[in-house]
């Protein structure tokens, strides 16, 4: 799996604590960090609260079994295609901006349409980003340019304070 058990723990953690109903994630994979979110947020009896970008439908089709026994599938708003034009076509119309309270993703390639998607007190999870562990490391440890360039925009992203929380 994708989303290790701790994590799963510390996201229903923050769902709660961020009191999320609307959230958006990226790069579904396994679906277990979907169903884990379709089963956090109230049920409202609103559909669709959760919009879920993959550019492979096959996955969320081998996890939908779980999903729809866990009688949460009328929460997931499953979208087939490549995140980018997603969140562009979102960001269109002005009412999306931050309309959203939570947002899981696996890649720093989306933090700029996301801060414009996800409320200002919301939370933003990123989840692979911080390969190895590189950013907690002493920077002379650090090697190679790609992996200083991450580190510092990591760190860059999270001393933001007028921006989502970042985790």
């Amino acid at each position: 799996m994708a989303t290790t058990p701790d994590l799963v723990q510390l996201l229903a953690m923050l769902l709660t604590l961020a009191n999320a109903k609307k959230t958006i994630e990226i790069g579904v994979f396994t679906v277990y960090s979907l169903l884990l979110t379709a089963l956090s947020i109230p049920d409202d009896g609103k559909v669709g609260r959760i919009t879920a970008i993959d550019i492979d439908q096959h996955t969320h089709e081998m996890g939908l079994p779980v999903i729809e026994k866990a009688g949460v599938e009328h929460k997931i708003n499953f979208i087939e295609s490549k995140a980018l034009p997603v969140l562009d076509k979102l960001l269109e119309d002005p009412e999306n901006e931050g309309c959203f309270d939570f947002a899981y993703v696996n890649s720093k390639n989306y933090h700029e349409r996301l801060m414009k998607l996800v409320k200002i007190d919301g939370v933003v999870v990123y989840d692979n980003v911080l390969r190895r562990g590189f950013v907690a490391m002493p920077e002379e440890l650090v090697s190679g340019e790609e992996w200083k360039q991450e580190r510092q925009w990591v760190i860059e992203l999270t001393s933001s304070s007028n921006r989502p929380q970042i985790l």
